[in-house]
């Protein structure tokens, strides 16, 4: 009887050591896969930081100096422009399925929209895409016939451009420079209240006056 007894009493420690280390190797797996995500979250934190930093250092800057108005065309350096000498109206942010005129919408960026330009010739779904991203304030979407590359992202003094409507540095590059008060000369001006011409339109000889921002 007592031979029994104290062969149960094993079968249990046993049994309890056997549970314990199988809790103990859950627990390990646990913190150990929780440790895997962990990195893998901070790494990929980590990488999108990175490629942002790396994205904007490829940002192509210029120096133009605000506040120059003039009628007429004009001839930029850019292509889209970026800066300089622009019509004394802005063009009205928004979404435009024609071309508008450089003079217009350089004024528009040196009160710190962002202006997407994109070949017509761009796939409809990527169109589609860029229109969806340019829903918001202090953007323009344009078709650009002759743009260099299929998207090209401009703000004041900057530009950028990019291959597909989904790359990431886009929204990160609006995120950058839109309304941002270190590179928008005319911080806090309007982007409504000034025209919605299309480069088909004659709205380039209105003469400087009044209308300074």
């Amino acid at each position: 009887m007592a031979k029994a007894q104290y062969e149960e009493r094993q079968r249990r420690k046993a049994a309890e050591r056997a549970a314990a280390e199988q809790r103990a190797r859950r627990r390990a797996l646990i913190w150990r896969g929780t440790g895997i995500v962990l990195v893998v979250a901070v790494a990929a934190v980590a990488y999108s930081l990175y490629a942002k930093r790396q994205l904007l250092q490829a940002v192509k800057t210029a120096s133009y100096p605000a506040g120059q108005h003039v009628a007429g065309p004009i001839v930029y350096a850019e292509n889209p422009p970026i800066g300089g000498q622009h019509n004394v109206v802005w063009q009205n942010c928004g979404i435009y399925d024609a071309p508008i005129h450089n003079e217009h919408a350089v004024h528009s960026l040196e009160h710190g929209a962002i202006w997407i330009t994109y070949r017509p010739d761009l796939a409809a779904d990527q169109v589609q895409k860029l229109k969806a991203l340019a829903a918001d304030d202090y953007l323009l979407l344009s078709p650009y016939p002759g743009l260099p590359h299929p998207l090209v992202a401009s703000a004041w003094n900057h530009q950028l451009n990019f291959e597909r409507a989904d790359d990431p540095g886009l929204p990160a590059f609006i995120a950058k420079y839109k309304n941002n008060p270190e590179t928008t000369p005319e911080f806090g001006a309007p982007c409504a209240g000034g025209t919605r011409a299309l480069a088909t339109t004659d709205s380039l000889t209105t003469r400087p006056g009044p209308m300074t921002r």
